[in-house]
């Protein structure tokens, strides 16, 4: 759901060198994992497109439709 939030527990030291490295960036820690998130889920998306396409094209040709 959009609106709601959850709770997550992680590495003091990799908060911490997350905040250094990108706060002024991102200004939070919750903001840059949001976008970091966002990217991988997004990227997984496209590349699962690609895969799904591939492998349907690959079994139209064996049926020989291609």
């Amino acid at each position: 759901m959009p609106g709601e939030m959850r709770d997550l527990r992680l590495p003091f030291h990799l908060c911490q060198l997350a905040e250094e490295k990108y706060g002024n960036r991102f200004g939070t820690l919750e903001q840059f994992l949001t976008h970091v998130l966002e990217q991988l889920v997004r990227d997984d998306a496209a590349k699962m497109d690609q895969e799904e396409q591939r492998i349907i094209e690959e079994r139209l040709k064996d049926l020989g439709y291609i």
